[in-house]
């Protein structure tokens, strides 16, 4: 199965990911990780990448798309693959149709809100890089796993996923239309969107995603 997880930051696209691959037996690929396994094993498009971000600069959709097809070529991807992160723009995902197409498409939906208490919630351990919420923790400054010092990260700070969120919603959302097969220029005429609701427990939004692809 070709599978993409649409959702906005922090409404756990990647958490499901993880448990959704094992299941399906098909590779979890983040556009994180597709970036660094590149990078270190300098692919031509991993060192065209690092060319843009060893100067500060973001990485062109034609970099980006050229390694999405390197990597969807690789013999793990021969029964399918798990997109989270990729693609973030109706560009993309027509370039993706025409390189492979997926056969779902899962947006875990989850009011902004609701996300907003999620993020800004967000603790990393300095020592052991762990994470918590402080909704879960007694101390909020102290890890619970190692004792070292928790901070919050600047991704997580207010102003910060006001921003991300706004991104999302201009430059990401517009994917839903796409997939549903309402957009123009779709390569794919038929609706491949499944919409299940994030804003639950994670083993719950496991088992709605595994019923919706059942």
């Amino acid at each position: 199965m070709k599978l993409i997880f649409l959702g906005p930051p922090g409404a756990g696209k990647g958490t499901q990911a993880v448990g959704v691959s094992a299941h399906l037996g098909v590779p979890h690929i983040s556009t994180g990780d597709m970036f660094r396994m590149a990078i270190k094993n300098q692919t031509p498009t991993g060192l065209e990448a690092k060319r843009y971000l060893d100067a500060g600069q973001l990485v062109p959709d034609s970099v980006t798309i050229a390694m999405v097809r390197e990597r969807l070529g690789m013999d793990d991807c021969a029964n399918g693959y798990l997109l989270d992160g990729f693609p973030r723009t109706v560009d993309q995902a027509i370039a993706l149709d025409q390189i492979s197409a997926p056969d779902t498409v899962i947006d875990i939906f989850v009011p902004d809100e609701r996300l907003q208490s999620r993020l800004t919630g967000r603790r990393v351990c300095g020592k052991c890089q762990g994470t918590f919420h402080i909704s879960k923790l007694d101390d909020e400054h102290t890890c619970p796993i190692c004792g070292g010092e928790l901070y919050q990260r600047n991704d997580d700070k207010p102003e910060t996923i006001a921003t991300r969120l706004q991104a999302y919603h201009e430059q990401t959302e517009p994917l839903i239309d796409y997939y549903k097969g309402n957009d123009k220029r779709r390569v794919v005429e038929e609706n491949r969107l499944k919409t299940v609701d994030g804003d639950c427990k994670p083993e719950d939004v496991f088992k709605a995603i595994l019923a919706t692809l059942e």
